[in-house]
């Protein structure tokens, strides 16, 4: 059986999308534990050249929800400016987004299989397929900032470990 749009991009999506939304709990019943400030997270760096934990988050959220919304469009954009989420929002975020590639029926994806997806950079256009753009583009944005996070929590003490990050695996029966 081949997989389809759907289970390469939605169903992968949700699986981190839910980890992330674990990760973030942990994050904030740590916080509470210790006596931490959770906008402290917000804000932190794993090094001062790299965007904040927001940004991270934030970014997860595009690279998912706003990915999907452009493969069954056909289009894509960088965000412009983003709200300035605490970390109630930030949790918000994740669960707004999963919720949403919930809405999402294998049949309304799988029909974008094979069309033409564009990527619009300032003034340059990256077309794509959609099954390319998921897999070459989103996929490894969406992973690169989803670990940042789970690194940043991790830095500032909180007790999340690698299945955390994995989430719940898709297993057979």
């Amino acid at each position: 059986m081949a997989i389809s749009l759907y289970d390469i991009s939605v169903t992968s999506y949700l699986q981190t999308l839910d980890a992330v939304g674990g990760f973030l709990a942990k994050g904030l019943a740590h916080c509470r534990d210790t006596g931490a400030d959770p906008e402290a997270i917000v804000e932190a760096r794993l090094v001062p050249d790299m965007l904040p934990f927001r940004f991270q988050i934030q970014s997860v959220a595009f690279h998912s929800g706003d990915a999907m919304n452009a493969v069954l469009s056909g289009a894509l954009s960088l965000p412009g400016e983003r709200p300035a989420y605490d970390y109630a929002g930030l949790q918000g975020l994740i669960a707004d987004t999963a919720a949403a590639l919930r809405s999402l029926t294998p049949e309304e994806v799988n029909a974008r299989e094979g069309a033409d997806m564009v990527f619009k950079v300032r003034d340059t256009d990256m077309l794509f397929t959609s099954e390319g753009f998921v897999m070459s583009f989103s996929m490894p944005n969406f992973h690169f900032h989803a670990t940042t996070a789970y690194d940043i929590l991790r830095q500032n003490g909180a007790p999340v470990g690698k299945r955390d990050y994995m989430g719940t695996p898709r297993l057979k029966g």
